[in-house]
C-alpha cells in the first residue's frame, strides 16, 4: 500500500481525539501536586515552567493539525466553512505556543505571552462555536443539524459556567474538549453522508 494511500484514507482526528484523552486526565498526576482535575483547566497542564508542559502543547498542536487535515477532506468546497476551521485550528495551534502563567502564583511569568494564549483561546472558543453552528447548514438530516447548533450552544453553556463556578473550572473546559472533538471526529468521520 501506497504511502499516499495512506495518509489520503486515514483519520487522524480520532487517534489525536484518544491521545487528548489520555493527556488530559493522565497528566495531571505528572504537574504540580497543587494542580487539580476539577479546579485547573488544560491550558494549565501547558503552562509557562509547568513540569511536562511540552506533552499538553504537543497534543494541541497535533489536535490543531488533525482537525485542519480531516476537516479539510470533509468541507472540500465549503470555503467559509473551511476558513473557520482553519481559525480555530491555527488558533488551538497558537495555544501551544503562546502559555498560559502557572498555577503558582510565586512563579516568574511572561505576562505578554500569558495575555496571548488568553486571545487564542478566546479565539479558539468563538470559531468553534462559530463552526458549529455554521455547519447545521451544510449538514444532511434533522438529526445532524440539530446536534451541530446543540453542540455550538453547549460550548456557550460550558465556557459561562467555567466562569461561573470557578472552583469546576478544570471539569467544564475537559467537557468542552470532549463534545467539541468528539462531535467534529463523528462529523469528518461520515463525509459521504452529512453533505
Amino acid at each position: 500500500m501506497k504511502i499516499e494511500t495512506i495518509i489520503k484514507d486515514t483519520q487522524f482526528l480520532p487517534i489525536t481525539f484518544i491521545l487528548m484523552l489520555l493527556v488530559i486526565f493522565i497528566l495531571p498526576f505528572y504537574s504540580f501536586p497543587e494542580y487539580s482535575i476539577f479546579k485547573n483547566t488544560t491550558s494549565h497542564l501547558g503552562a509557562q515552567l509547568t513540569p511536562n508542559a511540552w506533552v499538553l502543547n504537543t497534543t494541541f498542536v497535533l489536535l490543531g493539525v488533525a482537525t485542519l487535515i480531516d476537516g479539510w477532506r470533509f468541507l472540500r468546497f465549503f470555503w467559509v466553512h473551511k476558513v473557520i476551521l482553519f481559525v480555530f485550528g491555527i488558533s488551538l495551534i497558537a495555544c501551544a505556543f503562546f502559555q498560559h502563567a502557572p498555577i503558582i502564583k510565586e512563579m516568574p511569568i511572561d505576562l505578554q505571552e500569558d495575555l496571548w494564549h488568553a486571545r487564542f483561546a478566546n479565539l479558539t472558543g468563538l470559531s468553534f462555536t462559530v463552526f458549529a453552528i455554521a455547519s447545521s447548514f451544510l449538514l444532511n438530516g434533522w438529526f445532524q443539524r440539530t446536534l451541530a447548533i446543540l453542540i455550538g450552544i453547549i460550548a456557550v453553556l460550558l465556557s459561562v459556567l467555567m466562569f461561573e463556578y470557578e472552583e469546576l473550572m478544570g471539569v467544564w473546559q475537559r467537557l468542552i474538549f470532549i463534545c467539541s472533538f468528539g462531535w467534529m471526529m463523528f462529523v469528518f468521520n461520515r463525509t459521504k453522508k452529512f453533505i
